[in-house]
């Protein structure tokens, strides 16, 4: 707010200088055929076209900021910007005519005007109407592109000193100590019983612990490989929770190989089991579905139980995803937790 306050200012002081500027070159450089800059006429003109100069170049700018995007600029864009120019040209004209003619027929003074817009005419002026708009135009588009390469290299900046923060928070929630605790306990004593599920709960820990740990550092990895982590994850699970947890997926083969941000999924399933099944005492069940358009990918997961959060919870995990999604993907990206009849429905929108 305060940087477009900042940005508000610096364009009407510019504009109101550079209007005033223009409008005394005009003065310096108006021949004074027959007395007539010495006439109250060609002050008046000087006034309103000053005037009429700062109503037009400001519609001029509120229409190009409302209606023109330099984020995806195109042909279209570009007409956009032509069109504005001829109507703001033909406004600029049309107003200074009019109120130039309207002075001096109340006034009914005799006007001498220069030969040379005698000569020329009506056409010589709207000719200089297009000419002021569009070096107008041109230096404050050129001016707004200026702004906005340093505005975007700052931001770029700060979105990745917030991304890797971002990451060493994922980190910090998904190495966590208290599952690791529970799984190697549960594993000590599933060794009594079946030494071969021990080895086999052993070796899905490690690779547990291996993902958490190469994949934090990036932004994207394929459907498929955050599915392996999952399963591992819930199979660890299970050794607890037993029959009590049951886990369905859903997932298209068209889904497997598009990108997600790494550890997502696995936040989801992990704050389902921990937050739901485990607190039932007849268990539940945890679905995952995927499904992919043309424009984006829809996950969700469900599960059994209703939606409470402890007053001690640091909801870490949970901001970590919305935090996440919006540093990768900007508003283009959604998340959103809701309890529908008896079930809890996490739900991620990833643009494609």
């Amino acid at each position: 707010m305060l940087k477009k306050y900042r940005w508000d200012i610096a364009f009407w002081t510019v504009q109101v200088f550079g209007w005033g500027g223009l409008t005394y070159i005009a003065y310096l450089f108006t021949p004074n055929t027959d007395g007539y800059k010495e006439t109250g006429f060609f002050y008046f003109l000087l006034i309103i076209t000053f005037g009429i100069g700062v109503i037009c170049t400001g519609l001029l700018r509120w229409y190009l900021n409302k209606n023109v995007s330099l984020d995806n600029f195109n042909t279209k864009e570009l007409a956009k910007i032509l069109v504005a120019i001829t109507v703001s040209s033909l406004l600029y004209f049309g107003l200074s005519y009019c109120s130039g003619f309207l002075k001096g027929y109340f006034d009914r003074e005799v006007i001498k005007i220069p030969d040379l817009y005698k000569e020329f005419g009506v056409g010589l002026a709207i000719l200089n109407s297009f000419l002021t708009i569009i070096g107008w135009t041109i230096f404050y588009m050129s001016v707004k592109i200026v702004f906005k390469l340093n505005a975007d290299r700052l931001e770029r900046s700060e979105l990745n000193a917030a991304l890797k923060q971002s990451q060493l928070n994922t980190l910090k929630g998904q190495i966590n100590p208290h599952f690791m605790f529970n799984s190697l306990n549960n594993i000590r004593g599933l060794m009594l019983e079946d030494v071969d599920r021990s080895r086999d709960m052993l070796t899905k820990l490690s690779e547990m612990l291996r993902y958490s740990l190469t994949k934090n550092d990036i932004n994207s990895i394929a459907l498929r490989e955050e599915l392996e982590m999952v399963e591992n994850y819930v199979a660890l699970s299970k050794i607890q929770m037993e029959e009590r947890l049951v886990f369905e997926t859903d997932i298209p083969a068209n889904t497997l190989d598009l990108p997600i941000p790494p550890m997502i999924i696995q936040l989801l399933v992990e704050n389902a089991a921990k937050h739901g099944i485990s607190k039932i005492k007849s268990g539940g069940k945890i679905f995952l579905k995927a499904a992919a358009s043309d424009k984006e990918l829809l996950i969700t997961v469900t599960n059994t139980g209703a939606l409470s959060i402890a007053k001690d919870s640091t909801q870490l995990g949970l901001k970590n995803i919305r935090q996440r999604l919006r540093l990768l993907y900007g508003e283009k990206a959604s998340f959103s937790l809701v309890e529908m009849n008896g079930e809890v429905i996490s739900t991620i929108i990833i643009p494609l």
